[in-house]
């Protein structure tokens, strides 16, 4: 089975998709496309999801690189095959280096260059690395002329927060990062791509949690969940 995705249509040499929780090979809770490793799936299952979602973009899956993500605003420059390294970013300008993101309701958000020489990064963003600042340290790392896209989390529509997270956000953002008691991640990481200088931002709008089709979700299954995530690479 292929692994359906929702790609993104950007100006330049790049690849970038988010995956969907379907065309892997993992069983129950972790059906199929889990690419996630600390989520109690089978070690082999999870290499073999991370080959196949790689000949989906046809990207080298020995090259990917990956984070240990820890919801930081720290934004590492991407090499091949490293994946232990703490962060919730990376980027590249080196063509054909393939990088991956993972996300269970958390935002992925890819960003690119569109002037000069082409570069890429893709985040991990929460509500603590959206406070911390990831979004901004994506801009910094990349620089230039920037587009950006928010790809499938968590909406509004199901993200319920106590009442000090929702005064962090309203004393940060004001009313519109809350619709009742409930945070809207999707039009905060909009907000800061522009401040950041972004000219473009698209979001994709689908909520993990609403989604169980389609998308693993920690709000919606607790912590026995997968993995979903953005993988891109400059082509």
């Amino acid at each position: 089975m292929s692994a359906p995705l929702i790609q993104w249509d950007v100006p330049g040499p790049y690849q970038v998709a988010f995956s969907t929780r379907r065309g892997g090979v993992s069983e129950g809770a972790f059906e199929s496309l889990n690419l996630g490793l600390l989520t109690h799936d089978d070690a082999g299952n999870v290499a073999e999801n991370r080959r196949r979602l790689c000949a989906a973009v046809e990207a080298d899956h020995q090259l990917l690189s990956m984070n240990k993500q820890v919801h930081t605003a720290t934004v590492n420059r991407a090499e091949p095959g490293r994946r232990g390294e703490e962060g919730d970013g990376l980027w590249t300008d080196e063509p054909g280096q393939p990088m991956l993101k993972l996300t269970a309701d958390c935002l992925p958000i890819a960003l690119a260059r569109v002037n000069g020489r082409p570069a890429l990064a893709l985040l991990h963003a929460g509500r603590r690395g959206l406070l911390g600042g990831i979004v901004e340290a994506g801009v910094t790392a990349l620089g230039g002329k920037l587009v950006a896209v928010v790809g499938p989390g968590i909406g509004p529509c199901c993200y319920e927060v106590g009442d000090e997270i929702a005064a962090d956000y309203r004393a940060r953002f004001g009313g519109a990062a809350l619709r009742g008691r409930n945070l809207d991640l999707w039009a905060v990481a909009e907000r800061l791509l522009n401040d950041a200088g972004v000219g473009s931002v698209e979001r994709v709008d689908l909520c993990t949690a609403c989604n169980p089709e389609q998308f693993f979700s920690h709000r919606r299954d607790g912590p026995i969940t997968g993995r979903q995530g953005v993988i891109g690479y400059v082509g």
